[in-house]
């Protein structure tokens, strides 16, 4: 069995709220105003376009307060106690949260440059951790925990 990195826990909690902090600020814009978004507002990088879009909601709830709470319940997941717990149901909901995670992630990014043609920097951010997470859970997030 191979032993999960000492750094893991804390990697992936500070990633999971570096999202809650993107996702915060996302989800305000939202309900403020999108045109606060420090991002550009015209061509291919446009977030307002993207966070106004018809893309920009899933059944109503905005897709930033979707990736909120994503964030709040992954960085319990990666938590270093989380990490160290030898429940099974928390590995599975770790691994099964992460590839939710990721395939939301492929159908925005699907979105941004196929529907709404444009790209917002902002959300590639949250890609980008989302992506980090999925990749650090799948690798290390198989195996049980050694007690």
């Amino acid at each position: 069995m191979r032993e999960r990195p000492s750094w893991l826990g804390a990697a992936t909690l500070v990633l999971a709220l570096a999202g809650v902090g993107v996702s915060a600020y996302l989800t305000y814009a939202h309900y403020a105003s999108s045109t606060i978004l420090a991002c550009s507002g015209s061509g291919l990088v446009d977030c307002e376009r993207v966070t106004t879009s018809a893309q920009s909601a899933v059944a109503g709830i905005p897709v930033a307060v979707l990736g909120l709470v994503w964030f709040v319940a992954t960085a319990a997941l990666v938590s270093p106690p989380a990490w160290r717990s030898r429940a099974p149901w928390v590995r599975w909901t770790r691994l099964a949260d992460v590839g939710v995670g990721m395939a939301m992630v492929l159908w925005l990014i699907y979105a941004e440059l196929f529907v709404i043609r444009a790209i917002c920097l902002w959300c590639t951010v949250v890609h980008v951790i989302v992506f980090a997470l999925f990749v650090l859970v799948m690798l290390y997030g198989w195996e049980e925990t050694e007690g």
